[in-house]
């Protein structure tokens, strides 16, 4: 099975930045998220994974939200959505390891939900001082 290119951008939207899929599917009405979570992850947490799954330990990690608008993600095109700048994640002040995945998901902590993960290349190398980037070059597709 395989999905037209619009329907790619209608689902990423949705997701991303929370536009309606007319006649179809609409934002939460009463309470919906308002960010997107990304984590970083030291193995590829998997399609059963969760975004705690091998997720980053290095001290003062945590995830950071993107707004869930076209102002934290540009709109769609081609089946791929990209962050608008960059996703700067705390400055390491110990511990260390190697990122070499991300994952988006629902929640600033837990074994969240992951919606959408990936590759992150070249690997970071955390540690006291380093600051992890994921770039506006990040790239999550549905192609």
């Amino acid at each position: 099975m395989s999905l037209s290119n619009s329907m790619e951008n209608y689902l990423l939207g949705l997701i991303f930045n929370g536009t309606a899929i007319p006649n179809l599917a609409d934002n939460a009405a009463s309470s919906p998220l308002t960010s997107i979570f990304i984590a970083l992850h030291t193995a590829d947490p998997g399609e059963t994974g969760t975004q705690a799954t091998s997720e980053a330990a290095y001290t003062s990690y945590a995830r950071v939200a993107v707004a869930r608008t076209t102002g934290g993600f540009p709109a769609p095109s081609a089946g791929a959505i990209s962050p608008a700048a960059n996703i700067d994640f705390p400055a390491g002040t110990g511990g260390s390891g190697t990122v070499t995945h991300f994952s988006a998901g629902a929640a600033v902590s837990g074994a969240s939900v992951i919606y959408f993960s990936g590759t992150v290349t070249p690997n970071i190398v955390t540690g006291t001082g380093i600051i992890p980037r994921l770039t506006p070059a990040t790239v999550f597709s549905l192609d």
